[in-house]
This record gives structure tokens, C-alpha cells and sequence, in this order.
């Protein structure tokens, strides 16, 4: 539960300059990339060619997050380009677990995300098919938005699951990521930080990027009571 991981999103980057923006952030843990179809979400990024090129010149894992209609048909293909993690919505998969075990066997971890109003309770029993919980801070399609305190109470309650369980499930959140909001996140439990403006706004991403992780490492601790 303590391991910090940094993700920051390419939403935010020049998408002219997409190769130099991966270096900028060559520190963090891994990119971020945000895939829409102007279906599932009122936003249109890019596809899997784009992403198998960027995984080509990235210095750093991807981490895609899918929002996307027909989960189930599209994510695998995700996964067969050697992304490190693919995350699906939970409300745009009709079976969840066969995707997530699907994910799996092709060699990304599987994460799965659920919406700010989406509860968290109807997931809980198949935390052991995931080895990511995505809970959008933010409603998913732009970056740019607020943080939703509304959501701590469900990832505090995701934490409780996780840690009562015993498996090893990260739980990251996605949306209005800063120095400040990310130390409301790591308290309710989260340890995955998706940060888009925070860091492609700064004039320093790399140094964005590590007060993001001093900001998250100095709460984690405090959580666990180590």
C-alpha cells in the first residue's frame, strides 16, 4: 500500500511534439494515455496505432485508460500492442472478469474504473481478478476539471476492501490531481496519482512530478503506521 506511483496524462501534453513530451516525463512511473471515442465519453483522442507508436518511443511503461464503448471487443487489442496496464470501464464491460482474466493472459495488468457516481460495492468481489481499481475523481472525457471530494468516501471504502482482503490491489485515482488534492487522495487510500495540468502545466514537469510523489510518500506512511 505504500508503493507511490506517479502516472501523468498525455491529455495534457503537445500532442504536435507527443515524443519529446514522453521525455519530459521519463521520471515518472509510467504515461498515462488516455484513449476516447466520442462515444462512451463527448471527447475524441487517439487509437491503437497512435498508442503502438507511442509505446515505441516511450522511455516509460503505458498505463492506457480506455474510455470507450464495447469494452470487451476492443481492450484485448490493447494488450496484445505489450502495454504494461490496460484499465477498462466497468460500465462499459457486459463481463468484466472474462476481461479482466482476458488482460491478464496477454500480458497487461488489468485494471478496471468506475465512474464518480458509480458505486464501488458491486466490484468488490472481484478484486482478486484486478490488479488496478481506477475511481475517477473527475467525470471522464476532459482534463482540466476539479477535484470531486465527494469520491474519498468510496475510496476509502475500496481501501478497507482491499486491505481486508489481503490482495494486492492499487487503487488509482484519475482527475484533478495536485500538490494539495493529492494529499486528500492518499489519505482516503489511493496510491496510483494521475496528474495531467500539474504536470504539462508546469514549467518543470520533472519537478512537478517530484513534488507530486513527496506530497503522496509524506501521507502514505502516516496511513499505514509505518
Amino acid at each position: 500500500m505504500t508503493q507511490c506511483c506517479i502516472n501523468p496524462s498525455i491529455l495534457s501534453a503537445d500532442f504536435v511534439n507527443l515524443e519529446a513530451e514522453l521525455q519530459r516525463i521519463s521520471t515518472a512511473d509510467a504515461v498515462h494515455v488516455d484513449v476516447m471515442d466520442n462515444h462512451f465519453v463527448p471527447n475524441l483522442t487517439i487509437g491503437l496505432p497512435v498508442v503502438q507508436r507511442i509505446r515505441e518511443v516511450s522511455p516509460i511503461p503505458l498505463d492506457a485508460h480506455l474510455m470507450i464503448a464495447d469494452a470487451d471487443r476492443w481492450a484485448p487489442g490493447f494488450a496484445d500492442a505489450g502495454l504494461a496496464s490496460v484499465t477498462f470501464h466497468a460500465e462499459a464491460s457486459i463481463a468484466p472478469v472474462k476481461l479482466a482474466r482476458e488482460l491478464r493472459s496477454r500480458g497487461s495488468k488489468a485494471g478496471m474504473a468506475i465512474r464518480p457516481a458509480t458505486p464501488v460495492e458491486p466490484y468488490l468481489d472481484m478484486l482478486s481478478e484486478l490488479d488496478m481499481l481506477l475511481i475517477m475523481t473527475v467525470e471522464p472525457g476532459f482534463g482540466g476539471q476539479a477535484f470531486l471530494d465527494l469520491t474519498l468516501p468510496k475510496i476509502r471504502r475500496a481501501r478497507a476492501a482491499i486491505d481486508g482482503s489481503g490482495i494486492g490491489v492499487a487503487i488509482q485515482v484519475d482527475g484533478g490531481i495536485t500538490e494539495e488534492t493529492i494529499v486528500r487522495a492518499a489519505e482516503a487510500g489511493a496510491n496510483v496519482f494521475v496528474a495531467g495540468s500539474a504536470v504539462y502545466g508546469a514549467e518543470d514537469p520533472a519537478a512537478a512530478i517530484e513534488r507530486l510523489r513527496r506530497e503522496a510518500n509524506r501521507t502514505l506512511p502516516a496511513v499505514t503506521g509505518e
